[in-house]
């Protein structure tokens, strides 16, 4: 190929042309495969909220295989894959079909403040109480709470302290 004519740049032309069109062409196989897997994950998703949760545990499917002994029943998981060895009497889950009602940690998170009355109470002190009770929170969910409570007047912030009491209103 020579600089001073204009012998190479049609095959250079071609050759961007084909890239081109090859990356075109992944692109659309891409973007195909994704929606292929899209749509099976929202159908696998319908399936499995379509399904009455039970309250027994982990929901787990029953599959019976045949083998030369007989009949064999394997715990299959909700995800496909199959528990065996220790696994097999461990749940996946800690009654992952139970969810706490609405405005629990609210009415928890009163019942501390009402027996720490007259008292304040910092988040970090409101926690640990609610861990003694066996009541697990991240922090947000207590402020979130406390702004709860704030609204119905049933605790109240102590000026501009970081510290809360109950109010002892409505509840």
């Amino acid at each position: 190929m020579c600089y001073h004519c204009r012998c190479g740049r049609k095959e250079r032309a071609m050759a961007r042309s084909a890239v081109n069109e090859l990356q075109q062409q992944i692109e659309e196989v891409r973007r195909e495969a994704f929606a292929a897997a899209y749509n099976a994950a929202m159908r696998a998703i319908r399936d499995f909220t379509s399904r009455p949760a039970t309250a027994s545990g982990p929901a787990t499917a029953r599959l019976r295989s045949h083998s030369r002994a007989g009949r064999k029943t394997v715990a299959v998981t909700t995800s496909g894959r199959r528990r065996t060895g220790a696994q097999e009497g461990v749940p996946a889950r800690l009654s992952a079909a139970r969810r706490p009602q609405r405005d629990s940690n609210a009415q928890s998170i009163e019942e501390v403040l009402q027996a720490a009355s007259p008292q304040t109470l910092r988040q970090a002190e409101i926690r640990k109480a609610l861990q003694d009770k066996g009541i697990k929170l991240a922090f947000t969910s207590i402020r979130h709470a406390l702004g709860q409570l704030e609204a119905r007047n049933s605790a109240e912030q102590i000026g501009d302290t970081r510290t809360w009491r109950h109010r002892g209103g409505s509840s």
